[in-house]
């Protein structure tokens, strides 16, 4: 039995779960990781390959953002030299464009554009109420890979900010506050509470309380479920033909559910950190970024899920950054109109978002996975944003950086140039890497993008 034994073990810390080196002597059984051998969604070890798209809002300063030399001899920019001491366990990717974000005939809707299709790249639909997008990279390898993990996908945020009406010039508010999409019609559901989203992965109560609590809520579930499926029973010879067809319905649902907890039981219990459940959403936001990356870190550290979104802020969002010096709204900030002292402060927000992602992929690197290799080393994390420039809402050669080595299937140490490309190629690569070899297209890609 793997009972006080896990895959890894926690150390309490302050704000911080500290991964001790994985031990493949206690690795669960059932678990796809090294002992499986290579295969869908692993690395040549047989370890998760895992994948994670990060986005923060309202783009960047090009100037500051951007080396001056191409190839693994590049020098980090001002905004990017946080990321230096990682330099071989990542690329600055150049040159790619979400053409489907531009105006064309629709005019104003930059940040509804920027943020809807940013993982799609399909263009949204103009419109408040008729709701027409397309189906999200992370959806489509969920779809593929999701049956691996506890959870197939994770969608997170660090801004609970969710208005319902007068968003972006008349288009729906969902293109605005959502990067992941299961349909054209449909967001995935943002999860942006710390303790929610930690009761989700581990469980509810104190640390050793979460496994019994688990239990008993499942045995609760199975016996509601039970009650209703001996209810309808004994009402269906009663109902007339049309309500027999809703009942039916009805039950289809529940089993749904049943199949879900199986699902979940079949994975055996969630492996508990150690950790006191955090309180909810912190005043103030750079702890509530801090503990959102934390999250995403036990997420993939767990192997919970090998798929997960965060977004680190609507397009748009008119953020104080006041806790670094500075009290203007970002979004306004970012319409400088070549106003130096306006744009000095805007390329400062961007190194603190960069800041913060230096400290996860850091995290990631000092975590042991099952094979010996780094939790980074066997992922593939894409950071970047759905405008270019923020001053002139500009949607070609985007913001982005990809971290991790996929498993020593990607080259990294680089600063690449794909002038001209559509951000959906190296989408369609990423899922390829994967092992999704039978995707021929996605949204508005071309072909897999060479030499990543």
């Amino acid at each position: 039995m793997h009972n006080s034994a896990t895959r890894r073990t926690f150390l309490r810390g302050v704000g911080a779960a500290l991964a001790l080196p994985a031990f493949p002597s206690l690795v669960p059984p059932g678990r796809a990781l090294a002992a499986a051998g290579p295969g869908l969604a692993t690395t040549a070890t047989g370890a998760p390959l895992r994948t994670a798209f990060l986005s923060f809002p309202n783009g960047s300063i090009p100037k500051a953002w951007w080396p001056e030399q191409l190839g693994s001899e590049f020098e980090f920019s001002p905004t990017l030299k946080s990321l230096s001491p990682l330099k071989d366990s990542l690329q600055v990717v150049k040159g790619l464009d979400q053409v489907s974000a531009e105006a064309g005939p629709d005019g104003g809707g930059d940040h509804a554009r920027g943020n809807g299709t940013f993982l799609t790249g399909v263009r949204r639909n103009k419109s408040a109420t008729d709701i027409r997008a397309g189906v999200s990279i992370d959806q489509v390898i969920s779809q593929r890979i999701g049956h691996l993990t506890r959870f197939p996908s994770l969608q997170l945020a660090s801004d609970p900010v969710r208005q319902n009406s007068n968003c972006d010039s008349g288009y729906s508010c969902a293109y605005q506050y959502n990067i992941s999409w299961q349909s054209e019609t449909t967001p995935m559901a943002t999860e942006t509470n710390p303790r929610q989203v930690f009761e989700r992965l581990f469980g509810s109560g104190r640390p050793g309380e979460r496994g019994d609590n688990l239990r008993r809520r499942r045995a609760e579930q199975r016996s509601i479920l039970d009650f209703v499926r001996e209810d309808a029973r004994k009402m269906q010879s009663r109902l007339q033909l049309s309500d027999a067809k809703k009942l039916d319905q009805y039950l289809t649902g529940v089993r749904e559910l049943e199949k879900r907890i199986e699902r979940a039981e079949s994975f055996g219990d969630p492996r508990d950190p150690q950790l006191d459940t955090p309180v909810g959403i912190p005043q103030s936001h750079e702890e509530y970024v801090s503990l959102m990356y934390e999250l995403s870190l036990l997420a993939l550290q767990t192997d919970s899920t090998r798929v997960l979104t965060l977004m680190l802020g609507h397009d748009g969002d008119n953020r104080s950054y006041d806790f670094i010096g500075i009290s203007e709204g970002h979004h306004d900030l970012t319409h400088h109109q070549d106003q130096e002292d306006r744009i000095q402060k805007v390329a400062q927000i961007d190194a603190w978002n960069v800041q913060q992602f230096a400290k996860f992929l850091s995290r990631m690197q000092e975590t042991e996975d099952i094979d010996g290799h780094s939790l980074l080393h066997n992922s593939m994390v894409l950071f970047g944003s759905g405008n270019a420039d923020g001053n002139r809402h500009t949607h070609r050669d985007l913001p982005i950086i990809l971290a991790g080595n996929g498993g020593q299937k990607l080259s990294a140490g680089r600063f690449v140039d794909h002038s001209g490309t559509p951000l959906t190629n190296l989408f369609l690569t990423m899922a390829s890497t994967l092992g999704i070899h039978d995707l021929p297209r996605f949204g508005d890609s071309t072909g897999l993008l060479g030499n990543i």
